[in-house]
């Protein structure tokens, strides 16, 4: 399960610097073509800022909003909506890089295409109970390539597909095993840069144990916030929002480690929302998994 996307109701007010570049990105968009207003573009962008940048400076949201892909934004909200116009726009766009990353990640063809066709379902959306349209695009925020963003689902939806059919075995059996839990990534996934992989490494070390336990839970183990939630006591909304928390904390030091070796602001952000770092050169699965036995005991009150 997803940590829920920013809703219209949470969006703060900003300040008239940071809506005046948001309205001036309108027109690169192409959000008028799908019906998006001035308006709620404001508000798709805006939802992205408070994501991010919400107790951040004028300065840092205004950095936000420039580096945003605002065009695969607008298309992702549209499809997201159902606007036919962006549906054509979407599929003569992605359908075949979609399927041609699913083979590589499958690495069969039968395979590769039921992923791609999984995703599909998802992408398009189904109503819920209360009639609204739910689609996994609204969890796109424009912070890297839309493209690069689909191949991460992918290869996520690849690795739920191999344990739903495999039986369950512990983190550290696989990792004493030597597993890997990344499935293989596409061919024009950026390479991995060893300032990258020391980035990583160096701000996953300094991670307090509870911290790694909700990292090492989630993206290794594979667990859902429900079952997350059970073993530490808590309300699967809690750690949705600690899980939040801690992933945007280490990003923001990845960020600015990357900027201090030369990394340009820009690619910082599009490697952040593009590159899973279990697929980098760096013992990601032996960092995150440190202590993990130690805290999976841990109680309500140690977990901050």
């Amino acid at each position: 399960m997803l940590p829920e996307p920013s809703t219209l109701a949470d969006i703060p007010t900003l300040g008239s610097a940071v809506s005046k570049t948001i309205a001036q990105r309108y027109d690169e968009s192409s959000a008028e073509r799908y019906g998006i207003t001035p308006e709620s573009f404001h508000n798709i962008v805006a939802a992205v800022v408070f994501r991010y940048a919400s107790e951040a400076g004028e300065q840092e949201q205004l950095d936000v909003v420039a580096t945003l892909h605002v065009e695969e934004l607008a298309l992702a909200r549209a499809c997201s909506a159902g606007n036919e116009t962006a549906w054509e726009v979407f599929l003569t766009r992605f359908r075949v890089p979609l399927y041609e990353s699913a083979y590589r990640i499958a690495k069969d063809e039968t395979t590769g295409r039921e992923l791609a066709d999984g995703l599909y379902a998802d992408l398009y959306g189904m109503p819920n109970r209360e009639g609204h349209r739910i689609s996994r695009l609204d969890y796109y925020m424009g912070r890297g390539s839309l493209e690069g963003w689909l191949r991460t689902v992918l290869s996520q939806q690849y690795v739920n597909r191999y344990r739903s059919q495999s039986k369950e075995v512990s983190l550290d059996a696989q990792v004493e095993a030597g597993v890997s839990f990344a499935a293989p990534p596409a061919e024009s996934t950026p390479a991995a840069d060893d300032r990258i992989a020391v980035a990583v490494a160096q701000t996953l070390a300094e991670l307090r144990s509870e911290e790694r336990y909700l990292l090492a839970s989630y993206y290794l183990d594979q667990r859902t916030l429900a079952d997350i939630g059970r073993q530490l006591r808590l309300h699967e909304s809690t750690v949705s929002r600690k899980l939040e928390r801690v992933t945007r904390e280490v990003r923001k030091r990845v960020r600015k480690r990357l900027q201090a070796v030369g990394f340009h602001p820009r690619r910082c952000d599009e490697l952040m929302q593009e590159l899973d770092i279990r697929d980098l050169n760096v013992d990601v699965t032996a960092t995150l998994s440190k202590k993990h036995r130690r805290v999976r005991s841990i109680s309500k009150d140690e977990v901050t």
